[in-house]
């Protein structure tokens, strides 16, 4: 169930679960739609932060869904986590980086909206926070 994979001049390999007869020799499918998402959102964000002078001292997008229980086994919901940390970093600029990507930038994230249900949550220093009022 491995097969190699050619994208952009890099090689490696998928490969499906144990008990599909995958034996851990690539990432699933899956994790790497999930991966994208996650890649596509992180560079749009820290970009558009730097572009507004806020340099966060951490950053890290987690990104992890619920599966269907039936086949085909889909994506029903997908979470989006931003994490950020520094000192005094303004929350306004934070949800406007975030907003940008998931809205405008980011293609993978524009190809999934509207198909499956994605939920955004932005912590700081450990901590959720809410969107400041306009």
């Amino acid at each position: 169930m491995a097969f190699e994979v050619e994208l952009e001049g890099h090689r490696f390999m998928v490969d499906a679960d144990p008990q599909f007869g995958g034996t851990n020799k690539g990432p699933k499918p899956k994790g790497l739609l999930l991966s994208s998402l996650a890649g596509c959102t992180a560079m749009d964000v820290i970009s558009i932060l730097g572009k507004m002078r806020v340099e966060p001292a951490r950053f890290e997008v987690k990104v992890d869904a619920d599966l269907a229980d039936e086949h085909p086994k889909k994506f029903v919901r997908i979470r989006v986590r931003y994490f950020f940390e520094g000192e005094d970093l303004p929350l306004d600029k934070l949800f406007k980086a975030v907003s940008l990507s998931e809205e405008r930038y980011c293609g993978v994230s524009a190809t999934l909206r509207g198909v499956v249900p994605m939920e955004t949550v932005v912590l700081v220093n450990g901590e959720v926070v809410n969107r400041p009022a306009a």
